[in-house]
């Protein structure tokens, strides 16, 4: 018997087509595993603000106060 050769790949899809692939992995003979998202640090999420231009500044305090009442 050939040993057979196989290849891991990504892909992403909605959750509600999950099951569906479950399926017709299953009839086709293939493993299907769920990866789970790694869950971003606040220093990830910061960083990805600066990058996104989410940065706001104010002169003194009484300026930030006012933007943040806005």
């Amino acid at each position: 018997m050939e040993s057979m050769q196989s290849q891991t790949i990504q892909i992403t899809l909605p959750k509600s087509d999950i099951k569906m692939l479950k399926r017709l992995a299953s009839g086709m003979g293939w493993v299907v595993s769920a990866m789970s998202s790694k869950k971003k640090s606040g220093i990830e999420k910061g960083l990805e603000d600066i990058r996104n231009g989410n940065v706001y500044h104010a002169k003194n305090s009484q300026d930030l106060i006012s933007q943040i009442l806005e």
